[in-house]
């Protein structure tokens, strides 16, 4: 929590108690959250009732300031490994176990842009995510070769 204080502090924006929590439940979570599982954690850990639009101006601040990473085929979101610094999202995402790994890959990065500058195109931001079988789940043969 200290390195989301200390980005928050340097950016000039506040991170407030209900920000904090909701961090603080992503982070603790190995799995990505979704609004309203953070809805009920959050009830069930304080005292307080909190809407859905209070949870995601919460879940988009934690966004805009990198805290955390949205995960569209899920809707739902899992903390970044490395705030401090600017990076594409990539990730590796368990259908078995719902396990989701932030990766990064120089040889990807350089293959999207190559491609993106033959076609004349302009990244501006992206986000991979591959579905599949984590190493437990293939290790404790949950995981099946069917497509």
């Amino acid at each position: 929590m200290t390195t989301a204080r200390s980005l928050c502090a340097q950016k000039g924006v506040r991170l407030t108690e209900l920000r904090e929590q909701v961090l603080n439940l992503i982070w603790q979570s190995h799995k990505p959250l979704g609004a309203y599982e953070l809805m009920e954690q959050l009830a069930r850990e304080t005292t307080r009732r909190v809407a859905p639009p209070t949870v995601y101006r919460a879940l988009e601040f934690l966004l805009e300031q990198g805290l955390v990473h949205r995960i569209n085929s899920l809707n739902a979101y899992v903390g970044c490994t490395h705030p401090r610094q600017e990076h594409a999202t990539n990730f590796l995402i368990c259908r078995h176990c719902g396990v989701a790994i932030e990766f990064a890959s120089v040889p990807l990065e350089s293959s999207l842009q190559a491609s993106a500058d033959e076609l004349g195109f302009v990244i501006e931001a992206h986000s991979i995510e591959v579905v599949g079988s984590c190493k437990r789940c293939t290790d404790q043969g949950v995981a099946s070769h069917e497509h």
